[in-house]
């Protein structure tokens, strides 16, 4: 089983344990992404650098023995909805092409704080009004 297959539980067990690292596992979801988002299109940003020394950052906290939370070092996606600092927030809108928000929204703020790795933001219909994913 691949490492992007497993589950978070799984997966938290595993970096724990010294069985996998952050930086081994954000690379397989990196490549996954590689290889079936042209014909997806599940993203509308992939930060591969940016998750890539954020998953250093987590392995270095793991190797301390400093691991609390179950998502320290999980990769994860973010809607493109969702305000994160220093990265484009689109809403999938040509009108928010080049909108990058000063801030963190709740839930973005938390993953932070809880160490996950974020890998990229994803699509939607332009500002969430529908459920094709079309914009």
């Amino acid at each position: 089983m691949e490492l992007y297959q497993r589950t978070i539980h799984d997966l938290h067990d595993m970096l724990k344990n010294g069985d996998t690292s952050s930086t081994a596992l954000t690379q397989s979801v990196l490549s996954r992404i590689q290889g079936v988002d042209g014909k997806i299109g599940a993203y509308l940003t992939v930060m591969g650098e940016y998750a890539l020394e954020q998953a250093a950052a987590a392995d270095k906290t793991i190797k301390e023995g400093k691991a609390g939370s179950p998502l320290l070092g999980i990769p994860v996606a973010i809607k493109d909805n969702m305000c994160t600092t220093g990265m484009k927030t689109t809403c999938a809108s040509k009108i928010l092409e080049s909108f990058v928000p000063p801030y963190d929204a709740t839930v973005v703020a938390r993953l932070r704080q809880a160490g996950s790795v974020f890998v990229g933001k994803t699509n939607m219909d332009e500002f969430a009004m529908g459920s094709s994913t079309e914009n």
